[in-house]
């Protein structure tokens, strides 16, 4: 049972503590300078009132991030093929168009860089068969989300390219996410690890429930920035936290690490899927690569809504109208934007990132670890 504060997502009845431990543990692998930058000094750096333009000095390339995984990504990449199943071609078709369409793999690769950081904290040589097949589970279950999401918001665009169902139809698209889930199912319980079966099943329950609490409430002006942050962890963060945690547990890693892991990845999920909704009232529809204010057109109130809210009255009688009126929409965002809205969806941001680096502490320095810092500060930078 998850209990939610607007400070923190936590379980109930856990107490987790730091870890506390220590290594200079080296694998005897060789790599190039660090090419990723800031890390958890570029988090510090931010004064409170996050001043996010000084924070932007130094920007983080997405590509320059993951570089210290870009062998286990690019091994990745040829895999997935072969796991969605080359003897189902329209299936494959649907998935490639969503595979192709410019996503970063960042949860694969923070399946790679946790494994690598706790692979050196107990002295492992390499990554396990079990630790990429976690990987490919990973992105095979995002994708299938992302093909059923655009279903159910009717969304033409994703990434800036046309959606699933634009391109092959609806039942086309429902089927191909079914698909998608199911053989990331089979080849998950084919890892014959009930910790992590467990851990990625729940994941996919949390969808569902974060898409019918996202249906439920609509329009709702009365929504509360803990219901916004327990559709958020369900929609986004479970499966991130659960990448985390399991790619710790397949290094053999001990209940505390794991735990962090956890902490982390839900956190840092947290923090993305804030930062998303800000771009949404902060970006243009070429960045985005979706019409902007998409969200709040749908009634699907977000953080800089909800924080609006508490200071103007006119946003709620927009809202509430559906924006039956002409301009409404453009009106409702500008209010939005000169409520502080922003400002306060900041701050939760930073919130969340702020813990997240915390929960890296417990890990050895390496470049595995900066890369996870960094992972952090390149999201915060998305809105500085």
């Amino acid at each position: 049972m998850i209990s939610v504060t607007s400070k923190s997502i936590d379980y109930a009845g856990k107490n987790l503590v730091s870890c506390g431990c220590s290594s200079n543990a080296n694998t005897g692998r060789s790599y190039a300078a660090p090419t990723v930058n800031g890390g958890t000094h570029a988090i510090q750096g931010i004064p409170t009132g996050l001043d996010l333009k000084s924070y932007s000095e130094t920007p983080i390339s997405p590509s320059k991030l993951f570089e210290v995984v870009a062998d286990d990504l690019q091994t990745l990449n040829k895999n997935l093929q072969s796991i969605v199943g080359a003897e189902n071609p329209v299936l494959m078709s649907a998935a490639e168009q969503i595979f192709s369409a410019g996503g970063k793999r960042m949860r694969p690769a923070l399946v790679f860089l946790v494994s690598r950081a706790t692979a050196e904290l107990l002295g492992l040589k390499d990554l396990t068969v079990k630790h990429r097949r976690l990987a490919e589970i990973i992105e095979m279950i995002h994708t299938a989300s992302l093909i059923h999401d655009d279903v159910l918001d009717e969304s033409d665009l994703r990434r800036g390219k046309e959606t699933v169902h634009q391109m092959f139809g609806t039942r086309v698209a429902v089927l191909a996410g079914d698909f998608m889930f199911a053989q990331s199912s089979w080849y998950l319980a084919n890892l014959e690890n009930i910790e992590v079966i467990k851990l990625i099943s729940q994941v996919i329950k949390d969808f569902a429930s974060g898409e019918i609490k996202q249906a439920s409430s609509l329009f709702d002006c009365d929504v509360e920035l803990d219901e916004y942050l327990i559709k958020s962890y369900y929609k986004t963060a479970s499966l991130i936290a659960a990448s985390t945690k399991g790619a710790a547990i397949f290094s053999g890693a001990d209940r505390n690490i794991t735990e962090k892991m956890f902490e982390y990845g839900k956190n840092l999920g947290l923090s993305f899927q804030v930062v998303d909704d800000i771009l949404d009232f902060t970006q243009s529809a070429e960045q985005l690569g979706k019409p902007a204010g998409t969200d709040l057109a749908k009634g699907n109130l977000t953080a800089p809504v909800i924080f609006a809210l508490e200071k103007e009255p006119k946003l709620r009688d927009i809202i509430e109208s559906e924006f039956s009126e002409t301009s409404s929409l453009d009106e409702a965002i500008k209010l939005v934007k000169s409520c502080g809205g922003i400002e306060r969806a900041q701050e939760l941001a930073k919130e969340k990132a702020d813990l997240a680096i915390q929960s890296l502490q417990c890990l050895p320095p390496s470049i595995f670890r900066l890369a996870l810092e960094d992972m952090v500060a390149y999201n915060l930078q998305r809105i500085a």
